[in-house]
């Protein structure tokens, strides 16, 4: 096997830039991974994180690589921010659009895929409804794979970018009390990062009602709670979940008003908790759900602050699945 090619001079000048080995060709999951291998990939965005603030933005390091966006869901934050670090990367960029593109003519989702590869795709990003997609492709294709959200499975980037931002406002992760609250039962962003925490060493819980946190999650290593109130003091970080209104959640609780009464952020609920709380929510946020607006926008809040690690996050993982070594 030959030596992974030496960082570029411009991120490889970041500040205390560390070296770690990463070997995988895809980005399947987090459930596969080490803790050494989370780390390589969040020490690795902690050194592309400083580009975002230089007057030039974009360094050279997949000059020449092709990636495709794969989106078979509606994507707002997730998919811009691919196209962003690609570009960011000088990685030529193409978006694809299922609507428009022979899959309406009756091509197999695998023969699209080898069609792009052949056209020298080297990264394809997949978003599909159905769990185990990215996995699928991967084993039909030669290029790299990153899963960007498969059904209720998991959304690896997105728990990335979650653990990368308690880093930086918390300084760790380990012995960390995380709650995830909402609807985990349809939640691929709460799976990810309950692989993604419990193998950095901060204990989980799961919070919500529980036709949405079915008990059977303890089987993970979570703690699981109905009640958000008891909980509220001992966590740490508070990851608020979306409620999934597309799945018809009428049956799962019984109205909105009651859902928030029990579990949304509020300033009365934040005043319970521990002054340096940390509130993250992956959007879209439901306002008025799951949180209400001086929550969201106020000092406990970092869900800005998610979005922009995104950024290097996803920079950082095609960076290592293009052949690189981290930074």
């Amino acid at each position: 096997m030959s030596s992974p090619a030496p960082a570029p001079p411009s991120v490889s000048s970041a500040p205390n830039a560390p070296r770690s080995l990463w070997t995988r060709k895809h980005l399947l999951g987090l459930e596969d991974l080490s803790r050494d291998e989370i780390l390589a990939i969040l020490d690795t965005a902690r050194a592309f994180d400083e580009i975002s603030d230089r007057e030039r933005k974009k360094v050279p390091a997949l000059q020449g690589k092709i990636v495709f966006n794969l989106f078979f869901e509606n994507s707002t934050r997730t998919r811009t921010s691919f196209s962003l670090a690609a570009k960011r990367l000088s990685a030529d960029v193409q978006d694809f659009s299922a609507s428009t593109s022979s899959l309406s003519k009756g091509e197999s989702f695998i023969d699209t895929a080898k069609n792009l590869e052949a056209m020298g795709a080297d990264i394809l990003v997949v978003r599909h409804s159905t769990p185990g997609t990215p996995h699928l492709l991967a084993r039909h294709v030669t290029c790299s794979i990153v899963n960007a959200g498969d059904g209720a499975h998991e959304h690896p980037t997105q728990a990335l970018l979650d653990l990368m931002t308690i880093r930086k406002h918390k300084g760790r992760v380990e012995g960390l009390t995380v709650g995830l609250v909402g609807d985990i039962a349809h939640s691929r962003v709460a799976r990810s990062n309950i692989w993604g925490l419990q193998k950095l060493n901060a204990k989980v819980i799961l919070c919500g009602p529980p036709t949405l946190v079915p008990s059977a999650f303890e089987s993970l290593g979570c703690e699981v709670a109905h009640h958000l109130d008891p909980i509220l003091p001992r966590l740490d970080v508070v990851n608020v979940l979306r409620i999934q209104f597309e799945r018809d959640q009428r049956s799962v609780f019984p109205s909105v008003s009651e859902y928030f009464r029990l579990y949304g952020m509020t300033r009365e609920r934040l005043a319970r908790a521990r002054p340096d709380l940390l509130l993250l929510a992956p959007g879209p946020i439901n306002r008025g759900v799951e949180l209400t607006p001086e929550v969201a926008d106020g000092p406990h809040s970092a869900i800005l602050d998610q979005v922009t690690n995104g950024l290097a996050v996803r920079m950082a993982v095609l960076y290592l699945l293009s052949g690189r070594a981290p930074v």
